[in-house]
């Protein structure tokens, strides 16, 4: 069966291609220039909505003349929403069924069942044997993750009688329940854990570690009281910039996300934009801080852990003697300075705000001293290991649970487990 289900069937069961249980409709976006076809009552499926096995309402609406007006279409109740570009489909194939009439934008289809299967019972299919199917369905050669609309269409599935296919949703309901109770308390266990992380490395750098020492006021909104022995300072007085560009462009590529700071772009899996040359790119050394001009509003910012280039448009800093690289680093790390640093920053829309070197040399800065610097930063170290050595061990639990549920699915589509029929 095009390597999908290989163990013998049921002999009630057919074997059919896709193409002959459903009909495809496909998406697309009306222009976004024109609000006129924004903000109706017409819910628009994309990738990002695709969070849920079942789709009741989306992010962005359309009106009835942004339907009209665009490639998308009006897909009726119970069809099998499926993801066909998206950078996820490294890893998993995003589907859902709609509850409710939906429009679809370009980077997805929608899978309309006919008399002989249902359309939760094929999402089931399609989400137990993922990582087989990725395998035959995925595009070669595209530059982001694709589907092939011909191999969906020729690959074969397993189909029970109608009565078979409802007492397998029913017991995988009933069955992946528990696990998804558990998968979900340990995300909520992750969460928690991020929580901490966060507050604990904001209260180091903005409070200290000593609880009894007396607070002053800062008279800087953002810090509040710190230690009484702390000093302030602008950043002014506190950084240089570096504009110092390569001349061949061969050191080492960093990349600047508000999720990892500054790493390395080799170590990260990306799938973007790579010039032609890198030549002319601003020089950073170990230490020095790195600033992503258009995304410092979402935190975008860190200390470079080696030496290496970075984009033009960053901006990048070199504290003085009197900052610790890694006391910057956890600062600039905190939510609450990503919000102080967007006070400072230029631009019409929120989201296009960018932080200039004239706007960062505004910013108030906490000063402890150096060797109280370093306990803060070790500290944080070593609460760190405890607490991602916790996370690590939740990630890993949730995946062996993940890979429970799809082998669970996967048995059941295939007639592999004895359901027996409600009494």
């Amino acid at each position: 069966m095009s390597g999908v289900v290989s163990q013998p069937l049921p002999n009630s069961w057919q074997v059919k291609k896709l193409r002959y249980l459903t009909t495809v409709l496909g998406g697309g976006t009306p222009d976004k220039s024109k609000p006129e076809f924004w903000g109706g009552d017409i819910p628009w499926v994309s990738p990002k909505d695709m969070k849920k096995s079942e789709i009741f309402q989306t992010e962005d609406c359309i009106t009835e003349e942004g339907l009209q007006s665009s490639a998308t279409n009006l897909v009726d109740p119970q069809a099998v929403l499926v993801v066909v570009r998206s950078g996820i489909l490294r890893h998993s194939i995003p589907v859902a069924v709609n509850m409710v009439p939906v429009s679809l934008n370009q980077d997805m289809r929608a899978l309309i069942c006919g008399d002989t299967i249902s359309p939760r019972y094929l999402a089931r299919f399609i989400e137990g044997y993922q990582r087989e199917l990725l395998s035959i369905w995925s595009k070669e050669g595209a530059t982001v993750e694709s589907l092939d609309a011909d191999e969906m269409a020729s690959t074969e599935i397993a189909v029970p009688p109608l009565p078979q296919q409802a007492l397998i949703l029913q017991f995988l309901d009933s069955e992946l329940a528990v696990v998804d109770t558990l998968i979900e308390a340990k995300q909520k266990l992750l969460g928690l854990l991020a929580e901490k992380r966060r507050t604990l490395v904001a209260e180091a750098v903005m409070r200290g570690l000593d609880r009894s020492a007396s607070l002053r006021p800062s008279r800087i909104d953002w810090l509040g009281d710190i230690p009484a022995h702390w000093e302030v300072e602008r950043s002014h007085w506190l950084f240089n910039e570096r504009d110092e560009r390569s001349e061949t462009g061969k050191e080492e590529m960093l990349t600047v996300s508000h999720i990892t700071g500054v790493t390395p772009r080799s170590q990260k899996d990306v799938n973007m934009f790579e010039a032609e040359t890198t030549a002319g790119y601003k020089l950073c050394f170990t230490g020095d801080l790195v600033i992503n001009t258009l995304w410092a509003w979402m935190g975008a910012m860190g200390t470079a852990p080696v030496d290496g280039i970075v984009s033009p448009a960053y901006n990048v800093y070199t504290p003085g003697p009197r900052l610790l690289p890694a006391y910057v680093d956890a600062l600039v790390r905190i939510p609450v300075f990503a919000q102080e640093v967007t006070r400072y920053s230029k631009g019409v829309w929120s989201s296009r705000l960018r932080l200039y070197p004239e706007g960062f040399f505004e910013t108030f800065w906490p000063v402890p001293p150096i060797d109280e610097q370093e306990q803060i930063v070790a500290r944080i170290a070593e609460e760190r290991v405890k607490i991602d050595k916790l996370a690590n061990a939740t990630e890993r639990s949730i995946g062996l649970l993940k890979e429970r549920r799809s082998a669970l699915i996967a048995a059941a589509v295939a007639g592999q487990i004895d359901i027996p029929e409600a009494a």
